[in-house]
């Protein structure tokens, strides 16, 4: 799976994951929020998330601490 990680407009980050064959470009149009903050692909190993790679069409990557944002929004979602 794909994901984008944006920042809401309250400052907060706010994972999206999607499905692979989604450009990721096609993507980001249709989401509000103006800022792009990281994005790649995100895998669940086991019970923990990792995340690897980039978007070039963003010109970002992912970063070391977006698998714990993503495993945050899982375990508490109303955060």
């Amino acid at each position: 799976m794909k994901y984008i990680l944006f920042e809401d407009f309250a400052g907060d980050p706010v994972p999206v994951i999607f499905p692979n064959r989604i450009d990721f470009m096609e993507f980001r149009e249709q989401m509000p929020y103006a800022k792009v903050l990281a994005a790649g692909y995100v895998q669940l190993r086991g019970q923990a998330f990792a995340c690897h790679g980039e978007s070039k069409s963003l010109g970002v990557r992912s970063r070391p601490g977006d698998a714990a944002v993503i495993q945050e929004r899982f375990t508490n979602p109303e955060a």
